[in-house]
């Protein structure tokens, strides 16, 4: 299964900012081109006082420092000039990581939303949005927050898709933070399929497409959630992509680049399970020829050796 997207993290809260210009990120435009990329998404458009674009209002009510470049606007640029669809990701104040509450994000991005389509809709590459709002569980305020913005943004766009990249509650899953790669506590597979179900029950055709993080649970627990993943899509009217993730959750350095074998397998997973779409988190850092990890340059090797025989 080929990759055919890419997030973008330029906030790079949580792995190294590499310090980009305008001349880097074209080359990096041109390498995901030649790996058959057709889409990329901003995984957020700010995080906190950082932010993406100069939106006056995110400036003038969370006091967002100034970025040196519109961010934004390069990379729609750049998409047009490779015939991509580029995804817009909402803001992140991260008041939902501190308090667990969503209203604070849904009552910033009501504003983002009508401002970035006002100010960059007309390009013909502004092809989505994608609600930046990770959730693993049933969560308090989810549907009401994927309903909310989700159609806001298909209202404001004449309908373009939107997505969302939820992550498997499963052994994997720790924070960033914690020096431990594993819990004991991981989500069952009926727990999985119960709690999704019904998230999903509840969206009033707000979301598109749904692409779980697929780091979170070990190699041979993938054909199983999959599956799951692939029969709920369908039950509820949505596309059913991969995140597959192009770094190693399983050293205690985070994050490195993945072993290629261990890619290799999810993509396999995901073909086996019929999925839709493989996008991956995310070629800059981890894949990219130009990435600031020499280990990203080789995998792009043993990647497109890999894609030629597909």
């Amino acid at each position: 299964m080929r990759i055919t997207g890419t997030f973008i993290d330029e906030i790079s809260h949580d792995i190294p900012h590499q310090n980009w210009g305008r001349e880097e990120w074209a080359k990096d435009f041109a390498h995901m081109k030649a790996m058959g990329i057709d889409t990329v998404i901003l995984i957020r458009s700010g995080y906190r006082r950082f932010i993406t674009y100069p939106s006056v209002y995110l400036q003038n009510k969370f006091g967002c420092y100034e970025p040196p470049i519109d961010l934004v606007e390069l990379y729609l640029q750049l998409a047009d000039e490779h015939d991509m669809k580029f995804y817009f990701g909402l803001y992140d104040s991260g008041h939902y990581w501190d308090t667990g509450n969503l209203q604070h994000e849904i009552d910033a991005n009501r504003y983002v939303i009508d401002e970035v389509w006002a100010k960059y809709g007309y390009y013909k590459s502004f092809g989505g949005w994608y609600l930046s709002m990770e959730i693993s569980r049933r969560t308090k305020g989810a549907t009401e927050a994927f309903n909310t913005l989700g159609l806001q943004c298909k209202g404001v766009s004449n309908g373009l898709p939107t997505f969302i990249s939820p992550w498997i509650d499963g052994k994997k899953a720790v924070m960033a933070a914690e020096a431990s790669l594993t819990k004991e506590n991981a989500v069952s597979l009926k727990e999985h399929e119960d709690e999704w179900s019904e998230i999903f029950s509840g969206l009033k055709g707000s979301i598109d497409a749904v692409a779980f993080q697929d780091g979170h649970v070990d190699y041979h627990e993938l054909q199983d959630f999959f599956e799951i993943n692939k029969k709920m899509a369908d039950r509820f009217g949505l596309q059913c992509w991969t995140n597959a993730e192009s770094f190693d959750r399983d050293m205690p350095i985070k994050f490195l680049p993945i072993k290629f074998e261990k890619l290799r397998l999810k993509l396999e997973a995901a073909r086996k399970a019929g999925y839709d779409k493989a996008i991956t988190f995310e070629f800059s850092h981890f894949m990219s020829p130009q990435s600031a990890y020499i280990q990203a340059h080789h995998l792009y090797n043993r990647y497109q050796e890999y894609a030629k025989n597909l």
